[in-house]
């Protein structure tokens, strides 16, 4: 079900050295953001900590309050600057490459909206991100987990429930958001072959739903408690209300001290398993790109390293020249 925005919602910039230009300009900023863009409550938060980060090194830099007029003066060295003192607090290069990519949406903004009209941000390099490759659980551990996620609880239920959530990561590639966006009028029916998901920026896409997961649903769905209206979530917490990410996480780490399964397994490990396990078993990158709902290929294409790697450990233990 789509959110709507909440026109009037500010986060409180009050504890910035600033003027009243400033403020006005950053809160038209979060209101683009969250109207126009679409962008979730968490990447808002996430970009309005990282300019509260930047314009108070600003301050302390400049030794002034800022206003537009001392905003429209910066030069690359101030930037520059920002990145250093950044680099000094060993901040991690990905936290640093979002927080100027906040930083230069803002100045971008301000620049179309004649606030401003400064450019030294267009020379300015990202810093490199590190190449990560996802971590997937083999095919043995995610059918532990599977098999175990419903005996943690106590309440039948919620044990079914989780078990559903993770059936949902894991089988269909699902963030645990939207498994967690879910209502009732979105579950899956018996001879149902695809479920209809919402993903970033209410991009919808249709994934095939095996009907594994589809009586694990439904299973859940006839022993909870609450009114199941077509508007009401999906998934519940026990006080009725829509289900946290955190108690999954909380679940999830518990089922890592109980089959002995590294740090790295994880919520969203479960949906880079959906890929690899896909792609190991001769699934089309494309295809998996779709069902993943990544905007970019070269996203996707970081499962071919992790495939990769399974294949070089097959090769090592079964080809006659890797044991010479």
């Amino acid at each position: 079900m789509k959110k709507t925005p909440t026109k009037t919602q500010k986060i409180d910039l009050t504890v910035l050295p600033w003027n009243d230009d400033i403020q006005d300009a950053f809160q038209g900023w979060l209101s683009w953001h969250r109207n126009e863009k679409r962008s979730s409550d968490k990447t808002i938060e996430a970009y309005a900590q990282d300019i509260r980060s930047f314009l108070n090194f600003l301050a302390g830099h400049g030794g002034h309050t800022l206003t537009l007029k001392s905003i429209n003066q910066l030069e690359i060295h101030d930037f520059r600057s920002w990145l250093a003192a950044r680099s000094g607090q060993n901040l991690s290069k990905i936290s640093t490459a979002r927080a100027l990519s906040a930083v230069r949406g803002l100045f971008k903004w301000m620049n179309r909206q004649q606030l401003i009209n400064n450019h030294a941000l267009d020379i300015l390099r990202t810093p490199k991100k590190p190449h990560t490759v996802p971590k997937a659980l083999t095919k043995e551990e995610a059918q532990q987990v599977m098999d175990q996620s419903s005996e943690l609880q106590d309440d039948t239920w919620v044990g079914l429930r989780d078990q559903a959530v993770l059936l949902l990561l894991y089988g269909c590639g699902l963030r645990i958001s939207e498994a967690l966006d879910l209502n009732q009028e979105d579950a899956p029916r018996k001879g149902q072959d695809f479920l209809r998901v919402k993903g970033k920026r209410n991009k919808e896409r249709l994934v095939p739903v095996l009907p594994i997961i589809i009586d694990a649903i439904e299973s859940y769905q006839a022993s909870c408690p609450f009114a199941k209206d077509q508007n009401a979530p999906l998934f519940f917490g026990v006080k009725g209300k829509r289900l946290s990410p955190r108690i999954i996480q909380l679940q999830t780490q518990k089922l890592r001290g109980l089959l002995g399964l590294p740090e790295s397994a994880t919520p969203h490990a479960l949906r880079h398993s959906f890929a690899t396990h896909l792609l190991s078993n001769g699934g089309d990158l494309r295809a998996i790109q779709e069902l993943l709902g990544h905007n970019s290929l070269s996203t996707t294409q970081r499962y071919t390293d992790v495939d990769a790697d399974e294949l070089l450990k097959v090769y090592d233990k079964a080809h006659p020249s890797a044991k010479k």
